[in-house]
């Protein structure tokens, strides 16, 4: 086989093919042998000869994967879609992840009109997953499975609008947000996103990104007091910024990641009202209407963690890159102050414009990140709440699990 590869390097390709059947003569019933013959074949363009001999391959070692691939090869080469379809399904029930007999698969059902190519390009597009090692070849066919499976999603998204119109058209958008999204997604317009908390997970919750604004009823007398937390915001920045720290904070020798460029940065600062649970006098006396507002919402309470609520800063041109929070027992308002233009916020699949004096709660623990591509700093009031789907009851058992647990990693080992 050594020899035969030599001489096909050199182009000779009739050399190679008798140096190969001379060693089959010498050892007859080699599926490797075969299988070099059979390729051998399929580059001097005779198909016919090269299926005839991975056949004799196959039946020598069925359970080859690859064997069965190179005759689907050939009997593509002949027209046989059947034959070709056949060997392929043997290769890919030895070996599902084996790319090259997918393609060929997929290749072959959307010439024929099958729908099966949709799922078989959709299989292609998940092995390859986001590597980025991708042969210029391969890169072809993923460019166009994406395109494949955007028209068939196109076509179905313009039948679903004809037959859902008339009931849709009958259902306000605040009823029907949870039903729009399913769409999104069986549309694949929208990606779905859960809680991944770094800390603790209460299970059961529904999954919200943003929490509609009749679990969160107090909302309008937040915004209410928008321009007198503004007024109070803004003569904090004239008496200097000094007593906005870094947001992000992370002591040395622990690993920072995604906080490498935030971490002890001016860029994301913070003047805390709140802060793990425990009023900030000093603040809230710098601040007494921005506190008094605070005082009389019904915010998170568990001694030691939480609530947290501060001004937050992003300065022009900064990132907060995708995170998560630490526990989905709780929420994050949003009090928008200062928003200059070019800002955003997104909750896993979902992008908002913060706007001046419009608050709203999400699910921290849900993959998020903000942005601020203008030229002016943005400020935001934030603080933390309960998550609304929680009893008084779950509230209250999760305070005592919090001190539980707190207590336990002050002692000793």
């Amino acid at each position: 086989m050594a020899a035969a590869a030599a001489e096909e390097t050199a182009g000779r390709l009739g050399s190679a093919l008798q140096v190969l059947e001379g060693a089959l003569g010498r050892s007859p019933g080699q599926p490797k042998l075969l299988n070099a013959i059979g390729l051998n074949r399929l580059a001097a363009r005779d198909p016919s000869a090269a299926a005839a001999t991975f056949r004799q391959a196959v039946a020598l070692d069925p359970a080859a994967a690859p064997l069965w691939l190179n005759l689907a090869t050939a009997q593509r080469l002949l027209g046989d879609a059947e034959g070709q379809l056949e060997s392929l399904e043997r290769s890919l029930v030895i070996d599902p992840y084996l790319l090259p007999a997918l393609v060929q698969k997929a290749q072959l059902l959307e010439q024929s009109g099958d729908r099966r190519a949709l799922a078989t390009y959709g299989a292609v597009l998940n092995i390859v997953g986001d590597n980025t090692q991708i042969p210029p070849g391969l890169a072809d066919v993923l460019r166009h499975a994406r395109r494949y499976i955007a028209a068939d999603q196109a076509r179905l998204a313009q039948s679903l609008s004809i037959s859902l119109r008339d009931l849709r058209g009958q259902v306000a958008d605040a009823a029907a947000s949870r039903f729009d999204h399913c769409v999104d997604v069986v549309l694949g317009r929208r990606r779905v996103f859960y809680p991944q908390p770094t800390g603790l997970l209460y299970p059961g919750l529904p999954v919200a990104e943003f929490f509609a604004r009749d679990m969160v009823p107090w909302l309008d007398r937040l915004e209410a007091a928008t321009a007198m937390i503004i007024d109070e915001f803004r003569a904090l920045i004239d008496q200097g910024a000094a007593d906005f720290v870094p947001y992000v904070d992370i002591a040395p020798g622990i690993p920072t990641n995604q906080w490498e460029d935030l971490n002890r940065s001016p860029e994301w600062s913070a003047f805390f009202l709140w802060k793990d649970g425990e009023r900030q006098a000093g603040a809230c006396a710098r601040c007494p209407a921005t506190a008094a507002v605070l005082d009389a919402l019904p915010m998170l309470d568990l001694p030691g963690r939480g609530p947290a609520a501060f001004f937050s800063i992003l300065r022009a041109g900064a990132h907060i890159p995708p995170h998560t929070g630490v526990s989905n027992v709780r929420a994050v308002v949003h009090l928008p102050l200062i928003v200059p233009p070019d800002c955003g916020f997104r909750v896993g699949a979902s992008t908002v414009q913060w706007r001046p004096g419009k608050a709203f709660a999400f699910d921290d623990t849900i993959d998020h990140e903000a942005w601020n591509r203008s030229d002016r700093d943005r400020a935001i009031l934030i603080l933390d709440i309960w998550n609304p789907y929680l009893s008084d009851t779950e509230r209250a058992l999760i305070a005592a699990l919090t001190a539980a647990l707190d207590a336990h990693a002050m002692r000793a080992v």
